[in-house]
Formats: C-alpha cells, sequence, structure tokens
C-alpha cells in the first residue's frame, strides 16, 4: 500500500520565499502550494486541505497570526509553523496560544523547517494536536 504523499501550503507575501520553499520542500520530496496572501490560503481550504501549513507572520492585510485566529475561530485544526524574521517573544506567545505548532526565525535553516514540517505533518495526517 503507497504511502499519501505530504501535502504543505506556503502562505508567504514574496514570491521569492515561496519559491525557495516550494524548491525545499520538493527536494525532499513534499508537495507543497503556494499563496502570497492568507485570504487566498484560507479560500483554497474549501477545495484542498493540508497536512500542515508554513505560514509567514508579517504579511499585509491579514497577518499570519490572523490567519491563525481565523482558523481557530472556524474549528479548523492546521499544525502551522509560523515563520518569521522578527523574533519578539510576545509574539511567539500569541502565535503558539493561536495554535501554531512551531515558531521558526528567518533565515530558515533547512534541516530545522523539513524537520518541523515533518512533525506538523505526522500531526495533521493523525489529524490531531
Amino acid at each position: 500500500m503507497a504511502v499519501p504523499a505530504t501535502f504543505v501550503a506556503i502562505v508567504d507575501d514574496e514570491e521569492p520565499i515561496r519559491k525557495a520553499l516550494k524548491r525545499l520542500l520538493r527536494s525532499a520530496n513534499v508537495e507543497s502550494e503556494s499563496f502570497a496572501s492568507g485570504p487566498a490560503f484560507l479560500d483554497s481550504l474549501a477545495s484542498r486541505r493540508p497536512d500542515c501549513v508554513i505560514l509567514d507572520l508579517h504579511m499585509p492585510g491579514m497577518t499570519g497570526l490572523h490567519v491563525l485566529q481565523q482558523l481557530q475561530q472556524a474549528g479548523v485544526q492546521l499544525p502551522t509553523i509560523v515563520i518569521t524574521a522578527y523574533d519578539e517573544p510576545e509574539t511567539r506567545d500569541h502565535c503558539l496560544a493561536a495554535g501554531a505548532t512551531a515558531y521558526l526565525r528567518k533565515p530558515l535553516e533547512d534541516t530545522l523547517l523539513l524537520d518541523a514540517v515533518a512533525s506538523a505533518a505526522k500531526i495533521g495526517k493523525n489529524g490531531s494536536r
């Protein structure tokens, strides 16, 4: 029996970051789809639900924290890895309280991110946190 592929959603307003993350995930045989905004990602959930999400914290319009809060309010539990260039303890606490599985600082270390994706996707495939 084939093991289902891991599917990760990448949500970041910066195209170079989205492309780099897609390349990294592809190198680890992880399928991904990228979104330039929180609303675009949230709209996509009607058609396909990822095993986990890599979510940029600082985006124009809807921030990553707002995306987490929207998911929480809708009762949608998706393992989420928040990424940010600005590591602020209070913001980290808010993200973790809103359901983030991990909180990583940019620039991202490939191995650390891939490990976080593997852990989060395992949670997502099991359907629980």
